[in-house]
């Protein structure tokens, strides 16, 4: 598994980050599922390939909605994130939604009697699964967002065969509102890449942080940026109730700082070179210079060849 995928699900999580992404995405922002009324589901399912080899798949993120008050009901809510376009994720999303079904069918009780026949059968409620993407790609996605866009259909066959779509969010591309219909963590996230992919200089809100240790890693290896990873590991770097603007403000700070030391090392680095050529043009002795310069006799040689002193 790629760094990328464990952050992401590491982030992802969270049943506060999931209601809020669903909320978001599919109900304008309306607290319709509640954190409280999630739980961790088991993301492996299995499928029998050719020649009865049996394969195991696994969602990126998959929760139970088991709150029987909420408003909505759901079987399960599972997460894939994408970095690049997969032109085959309605067949992977279908496949996946598919075992979750036979799941709840697997879940009806059938009762038998001592000659092993079957004397009932209790059949539990059907529940719908809802399948997110999460695109953080640089190009949109365009295509394919349904089964028709994948399959090689004719269009007497057409009728025949049932659709299949995907809920896609691609969120470099999402609008000021759409990120708005976000309260958590989530919305911090989505900003960032909605302001970078139209060109802006990124302005980040002073929206408080709730998941500071798995929202940074994950921005940090989605941007490959190490700044914000290396921020967070600052000792005096607060990790309760951070905003966006105290990161920034840290990470640019650390940044002025290593320039700094860069600097003061190439200062010294020019001082003692001149030195070096100095003694070099007093005739004095590579392995005298070597010493007082606490370099090795080839290094005084090579920087002698360098300035052709030597």
């Amino acid at each position: 598994m790629g760094e990328k995928d464990i952050t992401q699900k590491n982030f992802e999580a969270y049943n506060d980050v999931v209601a809020d992404i669903v909320n978001g995405s599919l109900f304008n922002g309306e607290e319709t599922i509640k954190a409280e009324s999630l739980i961790d589901a088991q993301p492996f399912s299995q499928y029998k390939a050719d020649k009865g080899i049996v394969h195991e798949q696994e969602r990126d993120v998959a929760k139970y909605c088991m709150d029987m008050n909420c408003n909505i009901r759901l079987a399960l809510i599972g997460f894939e994130n994408r970095i690049a376009i997969d032109p085959d994720m309605p067949l992977r999303v279908i496949g996946y939604d598919g075992a979750s079904y036979r799941d709840e069918l697997n879940q009806d009780k059938i009762a038998l009697n001592g000659d092993g026949n079957q004397t009932s059968h209790i059949r539990n409620r059907r529940y719908p699964v809802v399948t997110l993407i999460l695109y953080f790609g640089k190009r949109p996605w365009k295509k394919p967002l349904c089964l028709y866009d994948v399959l090689d259909i004719p269009d007497k066959l057409k009728p025949f065969v049932n659709d299949y779509k995907i809920n896609l969010v691609d969120v470099p591309r999402l609008t000021t509102e759409q990120v708005e219909n976000y309260k958590g963590d989530f919305q911090i996230i989505a900003d960032y890449f909605v302001q970078i992919t139209n060109g802006k200089e990124y302005v980040p809100s002073s929206k408080r942080i709730q998941h500071v240790d798995s929202m940074l890693k994950l921005i940090s290896v989605l941007t490959n940026d190490k700044r914000y990873v290396e921020c967070m590991e600052s000792k005096d770097m607060e990790m309760e109730g951070v905003s966006m603007c105290e990161v920034l403000d840290r990470v640019e700070a650390r940044g002025e700082a290593r320039g700094e030391a860069r600097g003061e090392a190439r200062g010294i680095m020019k001082n003692r070179t001149e030195m070096i050529q100095n003694m070099l043009k007093e005739n004095i002795s590579v392995d005298v210079i070597a010493k007082v310069a606490k370099i090795t006799v080839e290094q005084v040689i090579a920087i002698g060849k360098k300035t052709a002193v030597l």
